[in-house]
């Protein structure tokens, strides 16, 4: 039977040890705002300021407004070498990025006599900053053709009519916030709850603990509750940096937000709880608590998409908690939030929960036995 003015009282304590200080208050709920807002403006998929070298001369207009094209779409700078250089050497020193070659007699020329090959060099060390080059310079040489040639595709058998859907502008900020607030909040929720143990361990506390008349179910609440309303706490200021400040839309039910947020965080400090059940001391939580973040954030489908992956990491990431809180707040935030595909990754999340608290129960129950 739990006591709960003992629970009280439990609790009164952990909220005082883990805010009283006021550097641990500005790490709570500060760092994570500022994180935000740095990880989001640094981490994009955009590729930008490529360096693009073009051996033409004045004459050649076509190729000329192709170069000129380019630098007004902001994808490219100017490359600072000059005209008459080696573009394979210049690649080859990384002076520059990409670089596009006429044909003999310059591209306008050749173009007036019929077709042309324009030729194309980029450095594919990068293969994703490679590809996007290609496709950039393809939209650009299309356009500059059907504008100063009047020239349109020829007409094919089936037309289709590609409409994108809830990112229509392809933002980078929509798809990578929301994976930035997951990372977010599982290292806060993780990191507190699993040192919160083992600082009872290292500050002779936790004998005070298995010797008071307190029982594990107890001890479990009072260690993992506070972390879990730090956490919710932490979910509307993340939340409204990612509306306010990126302009990542909020297209869901604020309800089903807080829902998918509780069974997240009720997952990870879950997790950190277990954590904390076989370190010693503060120093082994927190590496058993990056051990445990960096394999979760790889399989969370932030970086990789989990359809590249092979079949048995595929089951691995449905262990992580990680990958359904993304796919939830990607859900909810751009779709607006189906029900179905809500109410399966909530439940994922609460089972985990449950099955992680259930584990740490019984750990610490043996350890105060």
């Amino acid at each position: 039977m739990i006591s709960l003015s003992l629970l009280k009282g439990f609790l009164r304590k952990e909220f005082k040890q883990a805010l009283r200080d006021p550097r641990m208050r500005i790490l709570l709920f500060v760092a994570p705002l500022i994180q935000l807002t740095v990880f989001g403006i640094a981490i994009s998929t955009d590729v930008k300021n490529i360096r693009l070298w073009v051996m033409s001369n004045q004459n050649d207009f076509i190729l000329q407004h192709i170069y000129e094209h380019s630098i007004e779409s902001k994808w490219f700078i100017p490359a600072k070498e000059g005209r008459n250089e080696d573009p394979y050497l210049l690649l080859r020193a990384g002076k520059i990025d990409a670089a596009l070659i006429p044909p003999p007699g310059g591209l306008t020329h050749v173009l007036g006599r019929g077709t042309a090959d324009l030729q194309l060099l980029v450095n594919a060390s990068n293969v994703i900053q490679a590809q996007a080059v290609e496709n950039y310079i393809k939209q650009i040489t299309d356009q500059v053709i059907q504008t100063d040639l009047k020239l349109e595709p020829p007409l094919m058998p089936i037309n289709i009519s590609t409409r994108v859907l809830y990112n229509p502008t392809l933002e980078t900020s929509y798809f990578m916030i929301p994976g930035v607030m997951c990372i977010l909040m599982c290292i806060i929720t993780v990191i507190l709850t699993s040192s919160s143990i083992t600082r009872e361990k290292e500050m002779g506390t936790f004998e005070m603990l298995i010797a008071a008349p307190i029982t594990a179910s107890e001890v479990i609440l009072g260690k993992t509750i506070p972390f879990v309303i730090i956490g919710l706490c932490n979910a509307p200021l993340i939340l409204a940096v990612a509306v306010i400040v990126f302009g990542v839309p909020m297209r869901g039910s604020l309800l089903v937000f807080f829902i998918s947020a509780f069974a997240f965080i009720c997952s990870t400090v879950a997790i950190g709880t277990l954590i904390s059940t076989f370190a010693k001391n503060q120093q082994q939580s927190i590496l058993g608590s990056f051990l445990f973040l960096f394999p979760a954030i790889l399989l969370s489908g932030l970086l990789f998409p989990l359809e590249n992956m092979p079949e048995i990491l595929k089951w691995v990431s449905f262990l992580d908690p990680l990958s359904h809180y993304l796919a939830l707040l990607r859900n909810i935030m751009l779709k607006g939030g189906e029900i179905h595909f809500i109410a399966q990754h909530v439940g994922i999340l609460a089972g985990m929960a449950l099955f992680f608290i259930f584990i740490s129960y019984k750990r610490f129950h043996t350890t105060l036995q």
